[in-house]
């Protein structure tokens, strides 16, 4: 398959990059602004809007056919890796920027003592960020660990240029190490939902407080610190 084929295809709306629906549009006008640039320009701003514009919270997410899907989520304004990644592929694309889905295992995941108790320990499956292919090369990013959320865990947020691959914070700002890949599962044109869902499940069943949702709770309300106002 030719690259353009392949790049026409990472273009496509699908069952969770729902990118024809209105709060998924209305999500890239509001975070462009009509302020249109480059595709490059583009996907740094609908990287930030997504990054800092839907908070990063782990408890209590839908994990639903319904609730992975990026207009959903949109409404809902939150959700983890799985669910921030998936509204980013899917609103670059609405900016018509191909761009597709990575799933990895990591050390370290962002957590309180808390989170670690219900994954299991500190590696976290299918952890999820994007692919995004600009300036005829594919770079990734990572809109994951929102910008209040880093501070209050003492880490730096990851910031995204477009040039290069944005993926995972190695230190936080005391030295120590953070966050270390593991595995990679691929890139995936849309979300592969059984594969991700039924493995999170597998590796993490304390982590679910019902077939499609977990367990409730607040990362900003278990971290050592109170948020600035």
């Amino acid at each position: 398959m030719t690259v353009e084929a392949t790049t026409n295809r990472l273009l496509s709306v699908t069952e969770f990059l729902d990118h024809d629906s209105d709060e998924v549009q209305g999500f890239v006008d509001r975070a462009l602004n009509g302020r249109w640039g480059t595709p490059t320009e583009n996907a740094i701003a609908l990287y930030y809007a997504v990054r800092d514009g839907i908070f990063y919270e782990v408890y209590g997410a839908d994990l639903s056919r319904h609730g992975v899907r990026a207009s959903s989520i949109i409404s809902t304004g939150r959700g983890f890796c799985v669910h921030k990644s998936i509204v980013y592929v899917a609103v670059c694309r609405a900016a018509g920027i191909p761009a597709r889905l990575v799933f990895t295992d990591v050390r370290n995941h962002l957590a309180s003592p808390r989170l670690r108790e219900l994954v299991g320990g500190d590696v976290f499956r299918f952890h999820a960020l994007a692919s995004v292919f600009l300036d005829h090369r594919w770079v990734r990013a990572t809109p994951v660990f929102n910008r209040t959320l880093c501070r209050l865990y003492n880490i730096a947020p990851l910031e995204f240029y477009g040039t290069s691959d944005s993926v995972y914070h190695p230190y936080d700002r005391s030295g120590r190490r953070y966050m270390e890949f593991l595995h990679e599962h691929g890139e995936f044109d849309d979300f592969p939902y059984e594969l991700v869902v039924e493995g999170i499940r597998e590796a993490h069943p304390r982590l679910f407080a019902s077939q499609y949702g977990l367990t409730d709770g607040s990362l900003v309300a278990e971290s050592d610190s109170e948020p600035a106002h």
